[in-house]
């Protein structure tokens, strides 16, 4: 039995968990099993990853949310598949525990699930990613059957899905009513298809509750209630890096912008009076 084997996440109750050398995706489900909740947030670079996976976080999204929070777009729609790989393999190369999961951006994917096939391969192959994560709900099973089946292990992502928000009419809740039961079916269609996780964002609390008792793979919520086996944040949102409003799901729990303002403006300002560098910083 290999080390990752003999080491499962967790032991229960009775005792502490055990380290694990990586998370993967059975890891996940078994957490679900028993009880355990997860933490997934994003991250883009070798640093945020290092901290994030030091700090215990089972999951790092290499999301296209570097749209808008890396490359300085409006939102999540404009980013390729030749500027997520770099990130990607920054990621996975500097976390040594957490399982790495890559978005596959707008367009890259919903043509057909050959063109699915062929994006989530240069990630899993160019940036060494471990899993892929695809957006949509029924019209996606294909694509998400062929992964699975090529040995591509899929992150499903229903309800509010960015990369359709002009299709959706902006940032709306979704799932209210009788639309929960489309939710519900959704979640249960990604699961038959093979998807080993299920995002659910901006979806009623009770209908992600719901859809958690009807499933047997973990899943994540982001605005989508407690009752998740997992939860997923933006990194920049959740420690204060970002400015402005914020969704209503989003609890900050730093103020990063504030600490790096100061920073950079005593920095300026001892450069300016020339106390920096002092005798102890030079040769």
């Amino acid at each position: 039995m290999s080390s990752e084997e003999a080491a499962p996440y967790g032991t229960g109750s009775e005792s502490a968990p055990k380290p694990v050398r990586r998370i993967r995706t059975h890891h996940l489900r078994e957490m679900k099993q028993r009880g355990e909740r997860f933490a997934m947030l994003t991250s883009y670079d070798q640093y945020s990853a290092q901290v994030f996976d030091e700090a215990g976080i089972e999951v790092l999204l290499v999301g296209d949310s570097a749209s808008n929070n890396v490359f300085g777009n409006a939102t999540s729609l404009p980013v390729t598949v030749d500027e997520l790989i770099p990130l990607a393999r920054a990621v996975a190369r500097t976390a040594s525990r957490a399982l790495v999961v890559a978005d596959l951006p707008f367009g890259s994917y919903q043509a057909s699930p050959e063109q699915a096939f062929h994006t989530a391969a240069r990630f899993l192959k160019e940036a060494e990613a471990h899993a892929v994560k695809l957006e949509g709900g029924l019209a996606m099973v294909p694509q998400v059957r062929k992964l699975t089946e090529g040995g591509v292990p899929v992150m499903a992502h229903i309800g509010f899905t960015p990369q359709s928000e002009h299709n959706l009419g902006g940032y709306r809740v979704q799932g209210r009513g009788e639309a929960g039961e489309q939710v519900i079916a959704e979640a249960r269609a990604m699961e038959e298809a093979g998807a080993f996780a299920v995002v659910m964002e901006m979806v009623p609390g009770d209908v992600a509750a719901e859809v958690t008792k009807a499933v047997s793979i973990p899943t994540i919520g982001i605005g989508a209630g407690a009752q998740c086996d997992g939860q997923v944040l933006v990194w920049g949102d959740a420690f204060g890096l970002r400015t402005g409003r914020l969704p209503r799901f989003v609890k900050q729990y730093a103020d990063l912008h504030g600490i790096l303002l100061d920073a950079a403006r005593t920095y300026a300002a001892e450069v300016k009076d020339g106390s920096f560098p002092g005798p102890e910083h030079t040769f």
